[in-house]
Order: structure tokens, then sequence, then C-alpha cells
């Protein structure tokens, strides 16, 4: 095929929107990437929809340009391309697709009725961050923009409609916009939404709101003349180039990793953390640390989510990185992440007494109301840099942990082998170690795992053109991972005493923490 049978993936995520380009044989071949960030305004986190645009031209410009670099060919045509971004929040759409209020993303913390409300009326729990939720607490508040309301949408599916005319998403992300069966909406909370929303007055139902739901391997959508602009207004890139179903960061974590299977594990750490459980059955129960979704193709899913990630770490990189300079000293970001972590693994596993909090935004799993990074000691305990960056990387694993247990005491599901990836595991080896040590578990780390969500979404552009009607785990078992590059690490008895020792100071200082949050 022209171009070598090239398939281009494209994710906005939390702190990068970033453009990867696979081969037929499913390896990375070029990649570009734009840095943005969230923004907190008048009481949400957000993110400007014209920075994604101008974000999503410099990504990929980037990409375009690495690909000449490397074949001195301008990239004008791909086999497959897919889109994919954080997962759920709310955009509301007119008619005209303008948006009516700001991009809201799963960060915030403002929908609480709705999630109560509905979680008690669909029997299955519905988190703040779904897109619904945020629906639903808009209606509830009374907000004009309701009224003027033609669709809703995420983050991924608003770009996969600007680039192709069509308004839909993947069965991954339809799952944390709405509750999912049998692969569409489930028709008993269509029924039961649509009442409530009929009774307050409001004539739109479900289906004629949220965008179409198509599983992996789905065909239909093209990129037309104006998208293929948009994306690359120097007029390379040639419209008609098929796009696969978009969809969210937990979906593309999920075949990243090879983790489409019932029995395996993703685990994704970047400006959040979350562990995906694929069962072979539903949840029997309703649980504030667990969400359910869906796989890509349909399998059930446990979902652990975190709202704190490497955001806090990162500020104190940041910090690092300005002193020294202000020493004169000739480091970059890059090698300073690389010393600071691998001085983390010379601590002792307890971190020495030191815990670390690193909420900057609400922890739903540890009922923390709002952002509030703590760190605190022993007053008897070393400060030292080590034990302080392993109390980092430690916090980032600790509501994650809490809610894997409730999972483990509740349906007897835990991870026997998780598979990572995420900006946490670029530098080789610590935090893998310590999410072992935290886990009790082997974690693996794929050579591809830098790459993250866009490569799992260039695999799933990939898989409609290629899939040859095999299901999803197959056909990744069979065509691209049979000899992927894994490095596999295991629990140290010692790390995992350890890191329970982290916890049990942590769990103590929770109360402190709650306190200041704003409970």
């Amino acid at each position: 095929m022209e171009n070598g049978g090239l398939f281009l993936g494209i994710e906005l995520g939390s702190t990068r929107i970033k453009a990867v380009l696979i081969d037929s044989k499913f390896a990375p071949v070029a990649s570009g990437s734009y840095g943005w960030e969230n923004k907190f305004e008048d009481g949400w986190w957000t993110y400007s929809l014209d920075e994604a645009l101008v974000g999503l031209r410099e990504s990929f410009r980037a990409l375009s340009d690495d690909h000449f670099s490397r074949t001195g060919k301008r990239l004008e045509n791909v086999c497959a391309i897919g889109v994919s971004a954080m997962m759920h929040g709310y955009l509301a759409l007119d008619e005209n697709m303008k948006p009516l209020a700001p991009f809201r993303t799963w960060r915030n913390a403002r929908t609480q009725k709705a999630s109560d409300e509905l979680t008690e009326l669909f029997g299955v729990r519905v988190p703040q961050r779904w897109s619904v939720s945020n629906l639903y607490q808009c209606m509830l508040n009374g907000d004009e923009h309701v009224k003027r309301l033609d669709s809703i949408t995420t983050l991924s599916g608003y770009v996969h409609r600007l680039l192709t005319g069509r308004n839909e998403v993947g069965l991954n992300e339809a799952s944390g916009m709405f509750p999912v069966r049998d692969g569409d909406y489930d028709e008993n909370a269509v029924k039961i939404f649509d009442s409530i929303a009929n009774r307050m007055g409001y004539s739109r139902n479900v289906r004629s709101v949220f965008p179409k739901v198509r599983p992996a391997g789905y065909r239909g959508a093209v990129l037309t003349e104006e998208g293929a602009r948009l994306l690359d207004p120097d007029g390379d890139l040639r419209p008609g180039i098929p796009l696969c179903p978009p969809e969210g960061d937990a979906g593309t974590g999920m075949v990243a990793t090879n983790c489409v299977r019932p029995g395996t594990c993703s685990l994704s750490a970047g400006t959040s953390v979350f562990a995906l459980l694929i069962n072979d059955r539903p949840l029997s129960g309703i649980y504030r640390e667990a969400d359910v979704m869906k796989t890509p193709d349909g399998k059930d899913v446990a979902l652990v989510h975190s709202n704190n990630g490497c955001t806090e770490i990162d500020n104190w990189v940041g910090l690092f990185y300005e002193f020294a300079s202000l020493c004169g000293a000739d480091i970059s970001k890059s090698d300073l992440y690389s010393l600071l972590y691998s001085k983390a693994a010379s601590a002792p596993p307890d971190c020495g007494r030191i815990t670390a909090f690193n909420c900057v935004a609400y922890e739903p799993i540890e009922k923390i109301e709002a952002g509030f990074p703590l760190v605190y000691r022993n007053f008897d305990s070393a400060l030292t840099l080590a034990g302080f960056f392993r109390a980092q990387i430690s916090a980032i694993f600790a509501p994650l942990k809490a809610g894997l247990k409730t999972l483990e005491a509740n349906e007897g599901v835990r991870p026997r082998r998780v598979f990572a990836h995420g900006g946490l595991f670029k530098v080789p080896g610590i935090a893998q170690q310590i999410l072992a040590d935290a886990l009790d578990a082997p974690v693996s780390v794929m050579n591809c795992a830098g790459e993250g969500g866009a490569y799992g979404m260039a695999l799933l552009a990939a898989y409609m053109i290629r899939s040859e009607n095999k299901p999803l785990a197959d056909w990744l078992d069979g065509a691209v991972f049979p000899g992927a590059e894994v490095s596999t690490l295991y629990p140290d008895p010692e790390g995992v005493r350890g890191f329970r020792k982290f916890i049990e100071n942590h769990n103590k200082g929770l109360k402190a923490l709650r306190a200041l949050g704003g409970e």
C-alpha cells in the first residue's frame, strides 16, 4: 500500500498532544508532539479548544517533519487514522458545533448530586466525570445553555467530528459517557434519563444528543477535505483516508499494553493514574472506588481511577531544576528526572517514614474534596533526598492500592500481572519496582510504553483495516505483540513490607488532609 502501510494515531493527552506513525509491522517510525496544560478557570478544570486545534496541527507537523527527515518524502497518505483524548468530561455543542460552555475535563468535582442520583436510578456507579453526570448537573442547576443544546461529546469525539463530519465515539469512550450494555447505550438507563429530562421540560433524548456508539473495527468515517486541511494546513495530506472510531485514553492504554482479554490488567500513570482490570463478568456491586467500563470491543472492565498522578512530582522536579539553574548546573530536565528517580531507588522501602500526598485536585477514592498537596514526616526521621522522592512516587500509587483492595475484598478480583505505560515509566525500573511492591504483583513495561495512547490509537486504526475478522485480543496477540520487548519486575518481599508501612503512615495523615482540603 502507498507509504508502506502506515497508520497514524493521535492522542490529546493531559500534558501533550502526540501523533505517532506506525508501519506495517506495527512499530513506531515517526512521532511529533505539542505540550499543553489544563487551566483552572471560573471554578472548572478546562483546556482551550482553540489550543487543542493548534496542538493537533503542530503535533502532525512535527510528525510529518520527522517522517520527511527519515524518508525524504512528505507524508501525503496513510492507510488509516485514529484520534484519542482524555476520557469523558463534557463538551456541549450547538447545531453549528459551537461550544455552549467551556470544555469540562475529567478532573472536575462539581457534579456530586447528579452522580449520586444517577447511580441510584441506574443501579450502576456513575462517576462525577462521566458526561451524563455533567449534563444532569447542568439540568439540576438550570444552566441556560442546556436549552440550546444540540449534542454533547468528548474531546476525542469533537476532534473526530471536525475531521470526518460524523458524530460517533468508540465503545470504550461511550462507556464513560453513559451506561453501556450489549454494545450500545443501556436501554433501561436511556428510558430512565429521558423520563427525567421530559419531566424537567427538556424534549431532547439521550440518543439524539449523545454520539453514536461504534465498536473496535467499525469502518465508515473518512477524512474530509476540511478535516485534511485542519490537520495539515500545508496541503500535503490527502482527504479520503479512513478513520476508526475515536477512543478515550483508557481504551488506547488497554490496546497499547495488550490488555483487552479477561484476566489482564492495564495501568496508566500520567496526570491521573488508573488501573483497568478486564473481567469475564460485570461487577456484582457498586463501589465508590471502582467504575464500570468496556474495552473497545465490549469486554467488562473494572476501572480504579485516581485523579492525581504525576503533576505534583513534576512540580518538585521543576523546583529542583530551578535550583540547579540557580547554581549554574548545566542539566536537562530529562536527565534531572533520571537522576532524582534513580536516587529514590536507594531509599528505604517505607521512604524513611516520609509521607507524601500528591492531591492537586479532588481525590474520590480517599474522600479528599479539594486539592492540597502535602508532605510530612516523623520528628525523628531523616529528611533525605532519596526518601523524599520515593515518597512522591509511592504517593502516586496509594489511592490506587486502596481501590484495588476494595475490589479484591468484595469481588475476589485482583491484578495477577500488570502491564504499565505512561510518562512515569520513562525512567526505567524505579517506578515500575515500587508499583510491583505496592500491588504485590509482577509489573511489565513494553518497549513502546513511552508512546502511550497515541500508539494504542494507531493500533486501533490498523485493526480496522487489517483485522481479518479476528477478535481484537486474538489480533493483538497474533499480529502485534508476539515479538514485543517486555521488561518485567517482580515484587520484592522487603519492598512489599515497606510499602505497607508507607500506606499505614499515609492513612494516618488522611484525616488532616481531608480537613485541609475542606471536608
